[in-house]
């Protein structure tokens, strides 16, 4: 299900309220954030987990892990920012949560706007034979 900008999928809404308490206002906080932030994003499940887009192209999306809920800008490498980690072979970079407290505002508000700003382009990875081209 497609959602219109501004507002939150239902679906997700479902996704988070599945979490445990915790993990519930972490994703709670997050979609929160990342709707106002982003305001003219997408936002759907996608293979599983709550993503946002832009034009078609994954910018942000969460996960609950073993350990927490991971906060994922796919292009967050590019980002030059030191909480967040890199996390695969491409341009993704993350940070981890266990706690709402842990969610530093400022930095995510800095995040997001980066994520609207600096993006690699994943819509068309498979086209490209997995090569990624700098899209802004």
């Amino acid at each position: 299900m497609k959602t219109k900008p501004n507002v939150l999928n239902p679906d997700i809404q479902s996704y988070n309220n599945a979490q445990s308490p915790e993990e519930k206002a972490i994703c709670n906080t997050l979609s929160k954030a990342i709707v106002q932030q982003l305001p003219e994003a997408e936002n759907k499940i996608w293979h599983a987990h709550p993503v946002w887009f832009l034009e078609g192209n994954p910018v942000v999306g969460y996960s609950k892990l073993k350990g927490g809920i991971r906060l994922l800008f796919w292009s967050g490498q590019s980002f030059d920012e030191p909480d967040l980690h890199n996390e695969g072979s491409f341009k993704a970079a993350e940070a981890r949560y266990t706690s709402v407290k842990q969610i530093n505002q400022a930095d995510l508000k800095r995040w997001l706007e980066k994520a609207r700003e600096i993006q690699w382009d994943y819509k068309n990875i498979v086209k490209r034979k997995g090569v990624l081209e700098r899209l802004k």
